[in-house]
């Protein structure tokens, strides 16, 4: 972040700017969760653990003494440590260590009380570590996912499925579980090929459990392939492929679909990732058929959150098909706020690693809320 000079502010210079920006907006939002989102959305490159601790207005030293207050100062927690965590959520490469889960629930109660510590808006500790969620523990991501499927049986009410949905499944036509609420249409405008239309009219995944996957039936799966179709169909242009890949097993039954209704019975790829904590890489299960020179793709995935998979997998892709010109088309894409009618492409969490990609167009069937959704039958 350059200076006046054009010397380069130091970390603690950017710290404490962009901690004064986050008191501004708390002051204008009153609310310590809408400045936070507002942060994240102004500066994406910073962790949500971060993002809340600006908001409060607090240095690394001042959030570890308040949450040793918020234990009654039986911890001695250290700044360190709270470094250790906003490391570990900014950096993907093993460098710091993640909160557990009850270190989270201590934070969002410090967090809570604002930047002058009298306040107690309820923060969700999930909502700290939005971005970094997957990369936790299994036993922390339940406790997370428990916890607030607990906090949401007493705040808020059950979103309202719209019409449509509700009319489809009293015809039979969407049998789907409770979970698989179809939500608002919209349209948003999304990167696309030239002489393309950048419209896409996509629908909202509304989660009435928050904090627990979203599961799909195979109607509401169905229901989002068709959406996907007609995308294609209506992108201005024909739009025609050598082939259909599949993000893992997910990913590869979009791929069967797409490749058997919209292009033909084309070849079919599969594309296994295996991940861990902190990296991604390619199963020898995998399967990429014989293309001719710089063919025409499009990849299939479930959904695109924080993780950069799609970008791994469009650079294997194009090692192994040199010119290759590839789409996307995902199933669910998540929101960075609780809207998930989002006004603009870059309002969507995976918005940067999708333009990074560099994809010849972009298809997505419908927004989601994090966690994530639950594809049928706990496909991967």
């Amino acid at each position: 972040m350059p200076t006046r000079r054009g010397i380069e502010e130091s970390p603690q210079a950017q710290g404490r700017k962009l901690a004064r920006i986050g008191r501004e907006l708390w002051q204008e939002a009153g609310s310590v969760k809408k400045a936070a989102i507002e942060l994240l959305n102004q500066h994406p490159d910073i962790p949500s653990l971060q993002a809340y601790r600006y908001v409060c207005g607090l240095s690394q030293v001042q959030a570890a003494d308040r949450y040793n207050q918020v234990t009654g100062n039986q911890t001695s927690l250290g700044g360190t440590t709270i470094n250790a965590w906003e490391t570990w959520a900014r950096e993907r490469g093993g460098a710091g260590s993640p909160p557990s889960f009850s270190s989270l629930l201590v934070l969002a109660t410090a967090y809570g009380s604002g930047p002058l510590g009298v306040a107690n808006e309820h923060i969700a500790p999930i909502d700290l570590v939005a971005e970094a969620y997957e990369r936790l523990t299994p036993e922390d991501q339940l406790s997370l996912r428990r916890y607030a499927e607990a906090d949401s049986s007493t705040v808020g009410e059950e979103p309202q499925a719209d019409p449509r949905g509700r009319q489809a499944r009293s015809n039979g036509q969407v049998n789907a579980a409770k979970e698989s609420i179809i939500g608002a249409d919209f349209n948003l405008v999304v990167p696309t090929m030239e002489f393309g239309s950048p419209d896409r009219w996509l629908y909202t995944l509304p989660n009435p459990r928050p904090g627990q996957l979203l599961n799909q039936g195979w109607a509401s799966f169905g229901y989002g392939i068709e959406r996907l179709i007609h995308q294609i169909k209506n992108v201005g242009r024909r739009l025609d492929v050598d082939a259909c890949f599949g993000i893992n097993e997910a990913g590869l039954v979009m791929a069967t679909f797409l490749a058997s209704a919209q292009f033909g019975r084309c070849p079919i790829g599969y594309l296994k990732c295996n991940k861990s904590r902190d990296f991604i890489e390619l199963d020898q299960a995998s399967m990429c058929p014989h293309l001719p020179d710089a063919p025409s793709i499009i990849l299939c995935d479930f959904e695109v959150k924080h993780a950069d998979v799609v970008g791994f997998i469009t650079r294997e892709i194009r090692k192994r098909y040199p010119g290759a010109e590839i789409y996307f088309a995902v199933f669910g894409a998540m929101t960075k706020e609780r809207d998930l009618e989002v006004a603009r492409f870059d309002d969507l969490t995976g918005a940067g690693i999708m333009r990074a990609a560099d994809f010849k167009a972009v298809f997505i069937a419908a927004t989601m809320s994090p966690p994530g959704i639950e594809p049928p039958l706990e496909l991967r």
